[in-house]
């Protein structure tokens, strides 16, 4: 089962997707603010995956709303009617686990919610081939988890303090650092020991 909390300021919207989830048999909504601020007030429990609209009516940054939701740990899939896929990346490089514009449907919906709570990165199709297309192609696309591994690693963590940093099992935080580190071979910049990783993380900026 994997629970959602939804964070917009369309009321309609909320009450649509609260009658559409309650159809799909393993993910249920268990939490709904029109701000995060209102959402980490009134959350009973933290939800796998925060569904967080990029613009709401408080004005507030939405790189701001994903740092604080991703400092806390929370996985967020933003949702949006902006179809542009530089605000993709800046959402994902705030610690986003996707972005999926608002012209999908509920299954595209629910997909990318699956893929976002089993840890992938999650992007529209439609803005997937432009995000390839304008990134530096030598710049692996890493998601949040991974990027955090990579963080806590590079900067001099043991591999188990690293993966307590991140919130997850050092087994998991060390099949992070092989996903990174293949990445980085295909993107053909072969990334072996812990001091090249920290070199990747200062040639691409990922601390900042």
């Amino acid at each position: 089962m994997i629970t959602v909390s939804v964070v917009d300021d369309d009321r309609m919207l909320i009450e649509g997707l609260a009658a559409w989830l309650a159809e799909v048999p393993d993910v249920r909504l268990i939490g709904r603010a029109t701000t995060v601020p209102e959402l980490l007030r009134t959350e009973r429990e933290p939800a796998d995956v925060v569904l967080l609209d990029l613009l709401l009516g408080d004005r507030s940054d939405p790189v701001a709303n994903v740092r604080r939701l991703a400092g806390l740990g929370r996985k967020v899939l933003v949702v949006s009617v902006v179809t542009s896929g530089d605000m993709a990346r800046q959402m994902i490089g705030a610690g986003a686990g996707g972005y999926l514009t608002k012209d999908h449907d509920l299954p595209a919906l629910v997909a990318k919610l699956r893929e976002v709570a089993g840890e992938e990165l999650a992007i529209s199709p439609e803005l997937a081939l432009g995000w390839l297309a304008d990134r530096d192609g030598d710049r692996p696309v890493l998601s949040p988890q991974e990027r955090a591994v990579l963080l806590a690693y590079a900067s001099g963590m043991t591999l188990a303090a690293a993966a307590r940093s991140a919130g997850v099992q050092p087994g998991t935080a060390k099949n992070y650092l092989e996903r990174v580190k293949d990445k980085y071979r295909k993107a053909g910049r072969p990334t072996y020991t812990k001091l090249e990783l920290a070199d990747r993380v200062r040639e691409d900026g990922l601390a900042t």
